[in-house]
């Protein structure tokens, strides 16, 4: 079982846009900005850095829901960071807030926002679970 985690716990991640993490590498007719997974992407891992210290044994975190808005582009080149802080725990279910924006030339431009939902699990007993399934 994990160890309680307080509100405000916090991560926070940061990443240079490259060519793999824009819409035109899923798809060449479309312009080389951040794709919206990758934002999320970023955000989840935020997510993930701040919980994990509260973990025990073999226990991760695994994100169980998301309601997230992409509201500027940012194109190839451009330091995105994310940030995750933990806002309150419901039973089961972790809810962090989260954001990212990109910082150029001392300023700041968010990008997206949101909440991100996670849960603990043993990684042991998750993967059991996904066997006895036959989906892995």
């Amino acid at each position: 079982m994990s160890k309680p985690v307080p509100v405000g716990a916090r991560a926070e991640v940061e990443e240079i846009v490259e060519l793999k993490h824009t819409l035109t590498a899923r798809n060449q007719a479309l312009p080389p900005v951040m794709s919206t997974p990758n934002m999320i992407e970023m955000m989840e891992m935020a997510c993930f850095f701040a919980l994990q210290p509260f973990a025990e044994g073999d226990e991760i975190t695994v994100g169980t829901h998301i309601n997230v808005r992409h509201t500027a582009a940012c194109g190839i080149g451009a330091k995105v960071k994310a940030e995750a802080v933990m806002e309150s725990f419901d039973g089961r279910f972790y809810l962090m807030r989260a954001r990212a924006w990109v910082e150029k030339d001392g300023a700041s431009t968010e990008i997206g926002s949101g909440t991100i939902s996670r849960a603990f699990v043993s990684v042991g007993k998750f993967v059991d679970r996904m066997k006895a399934r036959g989906v892995v």
